[in-house]
C-alpha cells in the first residue's frame, strides 16, 4: 500500500487486495445513495426483470440483484454480529433494494473496520432514510460501545415548501471509533450573537462573563462554607477552598454588594476563551452553493469545511485519511492542505479525472501522488473497454483534457459527441469547440464520416476520433478530405479531423 494514492476501481476489492490491517487513522465515507427518489420504492419486493425506467431511476444506488444476492450470503454464512443483523434486516425488509443497499455495504464496513487502526476513528455520511439501518449495521461491525455522535449536519433550509411532509434540511454524520483510545482533537467555533451579549467589559477594557462556581454534587465535603456564601444543598463548590482562595486573591470572584462572592460568580475573560465547543448539531457550514466558488457541479459534492471539522478533529498531520467513496475528492483535497497522508477510492473515471484535475488546480501542480488502476497499456486499456464502454470513454476522453458531454446511461443517445473541449480563438477570443467521438471496438470510414457531420451541424472548429484500433487508409483519407481548420489568433492550420 502507498499513501497519496487514488485508486480507481471497486473498493471492496481495492481494500481486500492494496490496503493493510491497521494503517489507517480516519476514515471517511459518503456512500452513493438515491435518496430523492421516492421512499417507499426502496421497500418494493423484487420479483424477475423490472421495467428499464424503474432500474434508470435507480442507477446511483444499489439494486437487489444476483451480486447483492452474493453479498448478503457471504455475510450471513460467515456469522457474527453483522451476520446476524442482516439475517433480521432480510426479515424485516424481504429482498428489497434497501436490503441489497446494506449488503453492499456490510462487507465494505468489515473491510475498513479491518483497515482501521486502534486509535481511528471513522464517519459515515448518510441521510435519514437508511441511518436507522446502518447504525445498527455498524454497531455489529464497530461495537455499539465504540458509538460516538449521530451528528446533524443542516445542509440547507428548508425548499419545496407544497410537499405534505415537514423539510429534509439535513443529513446524518454516523461517528465511531475503533476503541476507547482514540484520537480527538476538541474544536472550537466562535461564539454566537446571543452569547456575546452575556459579555461586558471591565474598568480596563476587557470584556467579562461569569460562570457557575457551583455544581450538582453528591461529593462529602463539598457544600462548606466559604467567605460567607454557601452552595444550596442539592449542589457543592466545583472547586476546592485552596483553588477558590486563589482565584480570590486574582481578583477573579465577583461579589454582592455586601461583598460576600456570587455563587455565579467566576470572572472569564473573553479574551482567554477557545471559543464554543462544536456539539453534535451542526448549523454552521453552509452547503456547495451554485455560486460557490468550491462548486464543481458534482451532485454529491461536500463543503471543504465539512471535511476540515472532521479531518481536524480525529487526525493529526501525517495521519492517513481514507476516503473509500471519493467522489469529487473534497477529502482527499482536504487532507492534502493539512498535511495529512490519504487513500483515494473510486469506481468511476469521472471522479478520477475530477479528482486529478482538482489536485492540479488547488495545489498548482506540486500535488505528488499516484493513481493506481488507470490502463496503462494497450491491453488494459482494450480489457476496460470491454468490461465498460462508458468508463473507456470517460477515461479516452480525461487523456485529452475533453469533458464527458453527458452521460448516456441516463440521457439517451449522444447525437454522435461523447465529450468536447473548448478553446478561446481570433483577435477577440471567440470560444471555439472541438468534437470527440470514442469508439472501443472496430471503426470503419463511416465513423470518421458521422463526425464530419457532427462537426458541421455544431458548426465546431474541429472533431477528434479516439479509437483503439489504428485507423485504415480509407479513414486517414476521409479525414485529410475534410480540410484545416485556421487559427487566426496563432496563424496557424489544424486538421479539420483528426
Amino acid at each position: 500500500m502507498s499513501t497519496n494514492s487514488l485508486y480507481y476501481g471497486d473498493n471492496l476489492k481495492i481494500l481486500r487486495e492494496h490496503i493493510r490491517e491497521e494503517s489507517v487513522n480516519l476514515i471517511y465515507l459518503d456512500p452513493p445513495f438515491k435518496s430523492n427518489q421516492d421512499y417507499n420504492v426502496l421497500f418494493k419486493e423484487q420479483s424477475g426483470t423490472r421495467a428499464a425506467a424503474q432500474i434508470m431511476a435507480f442507477e446511483d444506488t444499489w439494486k437487489w440483484d444476483t451480486s447483492a444476492e452474493a453479498a448478503y450470503e457471504e455475510i450471513v454464512t460467515r456469522g457474527g454480529k453483522p451476520g446476524k443483523v442482516m439475517e433480521a434486516f432480510c426479515t424485516f425488509l424481504g429482498k428489497t433494494d434497501m436490503l441489497a443497499y446494506l449488503a453492499m455495504m456490510a462487507p465494505r464496513l468489515i473491510e475498513l473496520c479491518r483497515v482501521l487502526k486502534p486509535t481511528g476513528s471513522i464517519y459515515l455520511h448518510c441521510d435519514p432514510t437508511a441511518s436507522h439501518y446502518l447504525k445498527l449495521l455498524m454497531d455489529a461491525v464497530f461495537g455499539a460501545q465504540n458509538f460516538r455522535n449521530e451528528i446533524t449536519w443542516q445542509r440547507t433550509n428548508a425548499h419545496n415548501i407544497n410537499a405534505k411532509y415537514y423539510q429534509r434540511v439535513r443529513d446524518i454524520i454516523l461517528y465511531y471509533s475503533r476503541g476507547d483510545k482514540y484520537n480527538w482533537n476538541q474544536l472550537y467555533t466562535e461564539y454566537s450573537t446571543e452569547q456575546m451579549k452575556r459579555y461586558k467589559a471591565d474598568d480596563q477594557g476587557r470584556s467579562y462573563t461569569a460562570q457557575d462556581l457551583t455544581m450538582m454534587s453528591k461529593t462529602q465535603g463539598r457544600n462548606f462554607e466559604w467567605r460567607g456564601a454557601r452552595p444550596p444543598e442539592n449542589r457543592g463548590w466545583a472547586l476546592s477552598k485552596e483553588k477558590l482562595e486563589e482565584l480570590w486573591r486574582r481578583g477573579l470572584i465577583l461579589t454582592r454588594k455586601d461583598g460576600v462572592p456570587r455563587l455565579d460568580g467566576l470572572k472569564v475573560f473573553l479574551d482567554e476563551m477557545p471559543g464554543k465547543r462544536v456539539m453534535d448539531l451542526w448549523s454552521d457550514i453552509e452547503r456547495v452553493g451554485n455560486t460557490s466558488a468550491e462548486r464543481m457541479s458534482f451532485p454529491t459534492q461536500k463543503p471543504e469545511a465539512l471535511l476540515e471539522r472532521i479531518i481536524q478533529a480525529s487526525s493529526n498531520e501525517k495521519d492517513v485519511v481514507l476516503d473509500p467513496f471519493c467522489g469529487c475528492g473534497t477529502a482527499v483535497a482536504v487532507a492534502h492542505r493539512l498535511k495529512r497522508k490519504w487513500i483515494g477510492i473510486d469506481i468511476t473515471h469521472i471522479a478520477i479525472k475530477l479528482i486529478k484535475q482538482r489536485l492540479k488546480d488547488t495545489f498548482e501542480g506540486k500535488a505528488k501522488y499516484k493513481v493506481i488502476g488507470e490502463p496503462v497499456d494497450l491491453e488494459s486499456a482494450r480489457t476496460l473497454a470491454h468490461d465498460d464502454k462508458y468508463e473507456f470513454q470517460w477515461w479516452a476522453l480525461s487523456l485529452v483534457d475533453a469533458a464527458p458531454e453527458k452521460d448516456e446511461r441516463k440521457k439517451g443517445a449522444d447525437q454522435g459527441i461523447d465529450g468536447v473541449r473548448t478553446f478561446l480563438d481570433g483577435q477577440y477570443r471567440k470560444p471555439e469547440h472541438i468534437m470527440f467521438s470514442v469508439k472501443g471496438g472496430s471503426t470503419s470510414v463511416k465513423d470518421v464520416r458521422d463526425l464530419g457531420h457532427v462537426v458541421e451541424r455544431e458548426k465546431a472548429a474541429m472533431g477528434v476520433l479516439i479509437t483503439l484500433e489504428k485507423p485504415t487508409a480509407p479513414m486517414l483519407k476521409e479525414a485529410v478530405s475534410a480540410g484545416f481548420y485556421h487559427s487566426g489568433y496563432q496563424d496557424t492550420r489544424h486538421r479539420k479531423l483528426q
